[in-house]
């Protein structure tokens, strides 16, 4: 298997060593040059790496080729082309342009765009980015090239999530270049941002998911009693895999291996019928193109195992929902990581500087870090008692808070506290060297070792626009700092006092202890740590001031782009609860409704037979279950009249007030259906209930 691994990796992606050996030395020569520097890519090079890449395709089989690109949906989106093209003797050739390569036009009215297309303005253009090798996807449809590419409007907005994530990471490259060369880096030409996304995912059966109509239109469930057994045993992280799931993850990890995806790390989550998988780390573009990849595909091999993968952040009340801890640091071209304190990080200045930068970029834009994660999903995780909180803090260990502890009291940091020897007491296991500091699980957004972890994205949520956050953030106020350090006549002296300023100021946002008790809450709102606890919430941060100053000075998304995505964020999140609503009443009135009634009839009619067979038997545990059941049989009428008619008002409202309306009216009432429905599961008999139970989809995979 390990050298059938070494053969297959990568074997379905146009890469670096396919180009070497398919292209010509000049063309190659001048792609990279495109690739390294952004330079314009010449029509004639353009052509050569088209055919190139045909040939490529073709001989593993490929027919079509498609502009693969991630709209402002969350999804990925593709139209396919074949490569035939007619001859004058009525037969065909098999032709791919540079032309076709470099641009396609899908249809840029059909897709989310908050106002920026009219219905009537379709044109759109998908662009080749370079940067992300083209791949090849086989399915039932056959094999198909797939080029990743930026999507944008006619008039040049940015109509996807790759656009401003490139934006983002040239501005990134560009503000941390300038701080290195005053460090007297002067042979950094660029710096990458460096991603890896842990996607943690439900798995369950296909033929249950199918008989749950909540599963299948929400993706989550929108009724379900917990069953006896919970998570509470902790039996399931890290335990044994099931066979079933064992033979789902090897073609996961086979399918993401040979589209040159470092799948890495599975294991069995905290919650049943939770897993992970977790990869190694790319650059930030790819990392977001492998994720997407990496999604697709879970469904589609759990699909071919009988089984439906679940990407939704609370697809189950009760146990733990699913998150994407997106792992961020920063990276030269040089190969040297810029977080990474070293051994004694007092004494590494450009270590101390770049994590003052990180602090102030996240204390000063916390509500729009906090937007970034924020989805209709994750609404049900972040501040509901689950990791993470949703207020926005920092972890950074004993060891670092103590170097800033030093730096504020004392305005020097003369020492570094070490981890030491752990030595756990058995003298066949060997001693070893433990970390400088703990872990902390309930923190938001924590540092790592050598790196920091952004521990707030949804399960099926893009990383792109979290990092486009992230990587804007850091770069603004690393430009500010390279504007004042630029000017210092002592440039040492300059540094230190920037770090000791700016750690002092915003020391507010470094927090050890635990995110999830109430104490943190009420030391939060002392410190004036921003508690943003719903996406509605949230929303309008993207369109303040503050927003449009920030993104605008780096040309990562226009004043136009931002109130465009807000629109989109509203209709989002109302449509959501929408379809969640419409499909509880659905389910209620068709479903549950009337497996309690024929459920009631039965024991009323059990009551009335005994009666007539034994006018004075005790019929009282009959009558008693008939009158619980009818109490909440009434309950749950009266809560699905109820939320029809807000449903109905939430029609007639648009934009802000209507998500607003949505979130404070239309989801409470939701949650007063849900519970007597829960309630009756139950006390109604098991094979009268109409859909699988939670026991059923959580335990019997």
């Amino acid at each position: 298997m390990a050298e059938r691994l070494t053969e297959i990796f990568g074997i379905d992606v146009f890469n670096e060593a396919t180009m070497i050996e398919r292209l010509p030395k000049k063309t190659y020569a001048a792609l990279k040059k495109t690739i390294q520097s952004g330079e314009d890519l010449e029509p004639a090079v353009a052509d050569v790496v088209a055919n190139a890449m045909k040939d490529w395709a073709i001989e593993r089989g490929a027919t079509h080729f498609t502009h693969w690109f991630q709209p402002m949906t969350g999804i990925t989106a593709e139209k396919h082309d074949s490569f035939i093209s007619p001859t004058s003797d009525g037969k065909i050739i098999m032709e791919f342009s540079g032309k076709e390569l470099i641009k396609g036009e899908p249809d840029a009215s059909s897709f989310p765009s908050g106002g920026l297309r009219a219905t009537f303005e379709a044109r759109g253009y998908t662009a080749w980015d370079c940067t992300s090798p083209a791949f090849l996807r086989e399915d039932a449809a056959g094999v198909t090239l797939c080029i990743p590419t930026a999507f944008c409007s006619y008039t040049g907005e940015a109509l996807d999530k790759k656009t401003p994530l490139l934006r983002s990471m040239e501005a990134l490259s560009d503000q941390t270049v300038r701080i290195l060369k005053l460090f007297g880096h002067k042979d950094v030409k660029a710096v990458s941002c460096s991603v890896g996304p842990e996607q943690e995912y439900f798995i369950v059966d296909k033929s249950k998911y199918l008989k749950r109509e909540d599963l299948i239109f929400s993706g989550r469930t929108l009724f379900g009693a917990m069953p006896p057994k919970g998570q509470e045993m902790e039996d399931h992280y890290f335990g044994c895999l099931k066979e079933r799931i064992s033979a789902f993850m090897k073609e996961v990890n086979e399918e993401c291996w040979k589209l040159g995806i470092l799948a890495k790390t599975q294991h069995n989550e905290v919650a049943p019928a939770q897993h992970e998988l977790a990869p190694i780390y790319a650059t930030a573009n790819i990392a977001t193109d492998h994720n997407q990849l990496v999604m697709e595909t879970m469904k589609k091999v759990a699909n071919r195992h009988g089984l439906a993968c679940l990407l939704h952040e609370k697809p189950f009340a009760g146990v733990n929902g699913s998150g994407k801890h997106n792992n961020w640091s920063l990276v030269t071209d040089t190969g040297k990581n810029l977080l990474d304190p070293g051994k004694t990080p007092h004494e590494n200045v450009q270590f101390l500087l770049f994590l003052a930068v990180i602090l102030k970029a996240v204390d000063d834009h916390a509500d729009i870090l906090r937007l970034s994660a924020s989805n209709p999903g994750n609404d049900h995780r972040l501040g509901a008692n689950e990791a993470p909180p949703a207020i926005i803090s920092v972890f950074l260990g004993e060891q670092l808070a103590d170097v800033l502890t030093q730096l504020i009291e004392t305005g020097e940091a003369t020492s570094s506290k070490q981890g030491g020897k752990l030595n756990i007491g058995v003298h066949t296991i060997p001693g070893f060297r433990k970390d400088a500091t703990d872990r902390n699980r309930t923190s938001p957004f924590a540092f790592t070792g050598n790196k920091f972890e952004f521990r707030m994205l949804g399960s099926s949520m893009s990383i792109a626009g979290p990092n486009t956050t992230l990587n804007t953030i850091v770069a603004d106020v690393l430009s500010d700092f390279a504007d004042e350090l630029e000017k210092a006549d002592n440039f040492d002296l300059a540094v230190h006092d920037l770090i000791k300023k700016t750690v002092t100021e915003h020391q507010k946002i470094v927090f050890n202890g635990n995110g999830y008790s109430d104490e943190w809450v009420a030391e939060a709102e002392k410190r004036g740590l921003p508690n943003i606890k719903s996406m509605v919430e949230a929303i309008p941060s993207m369109v303040s001031e503050k927003a449009v100053r920030l993104f605008g000075k780096h040309n990562v998304y226009s004043e136009t782009e931002l109130r465009s995505r807000a629109e989109i964020e509203y209709e989002t999140y109302s449509k959501t609860i929408n379809i969640e609503a419409r499909t509880m009443i659905e389910m209620a009135g068709k479903l549950f409704v009337p497996a309690v009634i024929k459920y009631a009839s039965g024991l009323a009619d059990s009551i009335n037979s005994i009666k007539t067979a034994v006018p004075d038997a005790d019929v009282s545990v009959q009558e008693e279950l008939l009158k619980e059941t009818s109490s909440l049989l009434a309950s749950a009428q009266a809560a699905l009249g109820a939320l029809r008619s807000y449903v109905a008002e939430a029609a007639e409202k648009e934009g802000a007030e209507q998500a607003k309306y949505f979130r404070n009216v239309v989801f409470p009432a939701m949650e007063s259906l849900r519970a007597p429905i829960d309630g009756l599961e139950l006390i109604v008999d098991k094979n009268l209930w109409p859909v699988p139970t939670y026991g059923d989809l959580l335990f019997e995979v």
